[in-house]
């Protein structure tokens, strides 16, 4: 069973990802709750673009023991145990990235010609390990289950300096990594989108791409009302800012969500 400090950490560092959940610590609902709210996020229209947007974002997390639902990560489950180590499953839906301006998922008319990336689900584990109340260190990988777009993988530290009844503060920095599928479906140009594009081709290569690091705030205002704040900065590597679809190597992330529980 997860406990109530490794269940704060965990919805924290969502947060940061695409403010779908909340930074609370709620001693009564820790193992079953039902969390509702709204949220919006400030951020490029997808990865490597030079253009911004925001937008608002639903909050849904239902939670009744280790298993999970909530608007991000999809359903799933985590486990924990009492030397610090846990495991998350879950099965999600990717949205994709088209080549036109959208208001609902990545993309842009910059991209005009390179087609569309298929919505795809996608199951993702993640391996942790709660060193201390202050640090843990983790692994996650993504895989695609619907299309072959790749695998993705994640290794990050996350160092939690404050901690009690009404606030959380957490810093994570994560190394990014795609095998080669991956990297060419999102930084690559073929031959036939570069005839329709105009982009000169690109082959990326797997591995490293990147680093992404995320500072969240979360404040509990009463039992059932609470807030989440991040701020997030992201580095891409050579494999991916060498594509001529990135337009900028360096990219922030501004986020918030009000929110209630039940």
């Amino acid at each position: 069973m997860i406990s109530k400090k490794m269940m704060l950490h965990m919805i924290c560092i969502a947060v940061s990802a695409a403010t779908a959940q909340v930074c609370a610590d709620d001693s009564s609902a820790a193992q079953q709750s039902l969390t509702l709210g709204v949220g919006a996020r400030n951020a490029p229209v997808y990865s490597g673009s030079n253009q911004r947007r925001t937008q608002m974002v639903p909050v849904v997390q239902a939670r009744d023991g280790a298993f999970f639902f909530d608007s991000l990560k999809g359903a799933g489950y985590n486990l924990q145990s009492d030397n610090g180590l846990y495991l998350e499953h879950s099965l999600g839906y990717g949205l994709g990235r088209s080549d036109r301006d959208s208001n609902w998922r990545d993309g842009s008319d910059k991209l005009k010609g390179m087609g569309n990336i298929d919505a795809t689900a996608a199951t993702a584990v993640t391996v942790g390990w709660m060193a201390t109340q202050w640090l843990s260190l983790e692994g996650k990988a993504t895989l695609p289950l619907s299309d072959g777009q790749g695998v993705r993988y994640a290794t990050s530290a996350t160092f939690i300096p404050l901690q009690d009844d009404s606030d959380s503060i957490a810093l994570q920095v994560s190394a990014l990594f795609g095998d080669g599928r991956y990297m060419n479906t999102f930084y690559g140009v073929n031959d036939r989108q570069s005839t329709r594009s105009g982009y000169a081709r690109y082959r990326a290569a797997g591995g490293f791409y990147g680093v992404d690091s995320n500072l969240i705030w979360g404040h509990q205002f009463t039992q059932h009302w609470g807030s989440a704040f991040s701020a997030g900065y992201t580095w891409l590597g050579d494999h991916a800012n060498e594509s001529p679809i990135v337009f900028r190597r360096n990219q922030t992330t501004v986020a918030a969500a009000a929110t209630y529980t039940f």
